[in-house]
C-alpha cells in the first residue's frame, strides 16, 4: 500500500477506534460546528424579520404549494448531506453545511412568522424545550455509550411514512393533527439519539462537518414539530 492509500484508509477509520485525544478533538469540533450552525440559523432569522423580508417570504411560500416547498427542501437536504459526507474537500463540506442552514432558515420563516403573529413568546418556549430535549438525549447517548445504529432502519421507515402522510394531506386536504405532531417529535428525538451515537461510534475523524450537519438537521426537525405542538395547544 502506497503512502496516499494508507493515508486515505486512516481517514476512513471511525474515531471510536482511535485514541482518546483524537475522539475528544473530533467531538469538540463536531459540537462547535453544530453550535455555529444554530447561531447562524438564528442570525439569519433575526435579519429576515428585522428587514421585513420574513413577511415577504412567508406570503410567497404560504401562497403557493406547500408540497413544492417540502419537495425542494428534501432535495436540498439530500444534496447537502451527500456532499458533507462524501466530499474530501473541507471547503465543499462547509459549503454544504452553509447551504443547508440557509435553506432551513428560509423553510422555517413561514412557521416562525405565523407563530410570532398568533402566539408571541411561543418561539422562545419551543426553543427552550428543544434545547432541553437535545441535551437530555445527548446525555443518554454519551452516558450509556450504546450504539444506537439499529434505529437507522426504523427511522427511515418512519420518515417515509411521514412523507407519504404529508403528501396525502396536501393532495387530499385533510389535517394530520396532534397525534402526527407528537409522533414526529418522537421520531426527531430518535434521530438525535441515532446521530449522536454515530458521532461516537461510526464517523471518521475528517467528517466532523457532516456530523454537525446531521445533528443540526435532527435538532431543526425537533424544533419544527415542538413549535407546531405549542401552536396547536394554543388554539
Amino acid at each position: 500500500m502506497n503512502r496516499t492509500a494508507a493515508y486515505t484508509a486512516q481517514r476512513e477509520i471511525p474515531v471510536a477506534q482511535l485514541g482518546v485525544d483524537v475522539r475528544g478533538a473530533f467531538i469538540t469540533r463536531t459540537y462547535t460546528h453544530l453550535l455555529g450552525a444554530v447561531l447562524a440559523f438564528a442570525l439569519i432569522e433575526v435579519y429576515l424579520f428585522q428587514t421585513g423580508m420574513a413577511e415577504s417570504i412567508a406570503r410567497v411560500l404560504l401562497g403557493g404549494s406547500w408540497l413544492i416547498v417540502l419537495g425542494g427542501f428534501m432535495i436540498l437536504s439530500w444534496i447537502a448531506t451527500h456532499f458533507a459526507h462524501s466530499s474530501t474537500s473541507m471547503g465543499a463540506q462547509y459549503g454544504a453545511l452553509g447551504l443547508f442552514v440557509v435553506g432551513e432558515a428560509i423553510i422555517f420563516t413561514p412557521l416562525l412568522y405565523l407563530a410570532e403573529a398568533v402566539a408571541p413568546g411561543v418561539i422562545e418556549s419551543a426553543a427552550t424545550v428543544t434545547l432541553l430535549g437535545f441535551l437530555g438525549l445527548t446525555i443518554i447517548a454519551f452516558h450509556t455509550r450504546k450504539d444506537f445504529s439499529f434505529l437507522g432502519g426504523l427511522l427511515r421507515w418512519g420518515f417515509i411514512c411521514a412523507i407519504v402522510l404529508i403528501v396525502a394531506s396536501v393532495l387530499f386536504g385533510f389535517q394530520l393533527g396532534t397525534i402526527f405532531t407528537v409522533a414526529m417529535i418522537v421520531l426527531a428525538g430518535g434521530a438525535i439519539l441515532y446521530d449522536t451515537s454515530n458521532v461516537l461510534h461510526h464517523y471518521p475523524q475528517d467528517r466532523h462537518v457532516g456530523a454537525a450537519l446531521q445533528l443540526f438537521a435532527s435538532v431543526a426537525l425537533l424544533f419544527w414539530y415542538i413549535l407546531q405542538f405549542f401552536l396547536a395547544s394554543r388554539d
